[in-house]
């Protein structure tokens, strides 16, 4: 597939031949814009692999004639972005306990120790979302297709695991479920 594109002046800009080439090209300034934005370098990583992920599965869907190959990248990125920040935002609230501090290197081992033992008491169906989507910042959809199951039973499983964590946190007792 070629990615080449004139410009307006009839100029021909040079586009890359392959992704790989696109990669090369791309990933240090999609990087800079995205640790600039965010200030965390392993977000910043991930989210440069998932623009070219992201690309590479939707790449009929480029179309030269309205864009350049980098302002389509751009866009790939800064959704991706505002979607990961959207979602660390909304764990926050829910789960403060479950988010990485970035300010605080030392971070408190009790308290890590108490959300590890925490996931470990939760049924295992319920585990599996929890981790799924809050260690490995999966969506929904991408939970639901991982474990084979609908999303609503992905809804479900973790609305039932982020109220069974808050009553281990808090010490309540278990209820059992039928």
């Amino acid at each position: 597939m070629s990615f080449n594109r004139l410009s307006k002046s009839s100029v021909e800009i040079i586009e890359p031949e392959t992704l790989e080439q696109a990669y090369t090209l791309y990933k240090d300034s999609l990087y800079r814009f995205i640790y600039r934005y965010t200030l965390d370098e392993q977000l910043s990583i991930d989210l440069v692999q998932d623009t070219f992920l992201k690309f590479h599965n939707y790449k009929k869907r480029f179309d030269a004639n309205q864009s350049s190959l980098k302002t389509y990248l751009f866009t790939i990125a800064y959704r991706l972005m505002i979607n990961k920040i959207k979602r660390r935002h909304k764990l926050k609230t829910l789960l403060p306990f479950l988010v990485k501090e970035q300010d605080d290197h030392t971070g408190n081992l009790d308290d890590k120790m108490a959300v590890q033992w925490a996931i470990k008491k939760l049924p295992e169906k319920q585990r599996a979302v929890i981790l799924l989507i809050y260690y490995h910042d999966m969506t929904q959809e991408e939970t639901s297709a991982v474990l084979e199951i609908p999303i609503g039973t992905v809804k479900s499983r973790l609305s039932s695991a982020i109220k069974r964590m808050r009553e281990v946190m808090e010490g309540k007792p278990y209820e059992t479920q039928k």
